[in-house]
């Protein structure tokens, strides 16, 4: 996967792009821009777009068991977490801790 943010994680940091916040509310509501401003602060849900060189070397290849997050992946993470930033893609993304990210998700 090709990373067309511009932006490159360095330390222990992960690029997310976060899932995006629905306009409407399940039941029916449109939402304001400072509701939608709230919701998008609160994701806890993305997927990763690009990783540093260091995140995840506090464990072992044999201890991550093949497991270890990598870009294209979906995982949740810590609410609030990150910096957000706009890419040169239009797009805002997260760049947050590798220990921020407390799950993956399978497909």
């Amino acid at each position: 996967m090709t990373n067309p943010t511009g932006i490159t994680p360095t330390e222990f940091k992960v690029l997310i792009l976060p899932k995006e916040v629905e306009q409407i509310s399940p039941g029916g509501i449109i939402l304001s821009s400072q509701t939608m401003d709230a919701e998008k602060s609160a994701t806890i849900e993305g997927e990763i777009i690009a990783v540093s060189h260091l995140a995840f070397t506090y464990a072992t290849e044999a201890e991550w068991d093949g497991k270890k997050p990598a870009p294209g992946q979906r995982v949740i993470f810590a609410k609030y977490a990150g910096v957000r930033h706009k890419a040169k893609d239009g797009q805002e993304y997260l760049l947050v801790n590798d220990k921020d990210i407390v799950a993956t998700i399978e497909d």
